[in-house]
């Protein structure tokens, strides 16, 4: 259990550092937005497989909902990364995976 929690969190700052959302042209890192440990608890099984597939990624990402405006309204995270950003998170995740 150690093992995974450590590899995740490696997972999680290596994402917090790398992908943001933008908010009216502004980049909020998701380490700042709080995001990136939840993101990686959740994309951390799909490294474990053989391929990893930019449809899973997506899925995973639109399943995270961000409240906003004190939770008025709550948007996806897949709708607040911009393109940008998403291929820096497969990048991340495509080095991660090398690694493991």
């Amino acid at each position: 259990m150690a093992n995974s929690t450590e590899a995740i969190e490696k997972l999680a700052a290596s994402i917090g550092e790398n992908v943001y959302i933008d908010v009216a042209k502004w980049h909020l890192y998701l380490r700042d937005a709080h995001l990136h440990t939840v993101l990686a608890e959740q994309l951390y099984p799909l490294l474990t497989r053989d391929r990893l597939e930019e449809a899973q990624v997506l899925n995973v990402l639109k399943g995270i909902q961000v409240k906003l405006g004190g939770g008025k309204l709550e948007v996806t995270l897949a709708d607040l990364l911009p393109m940008q950003s998403q291929v820096h998170l497969m990048d991340v995740l495509e080095d991660y995976q090398r690694n493991l």
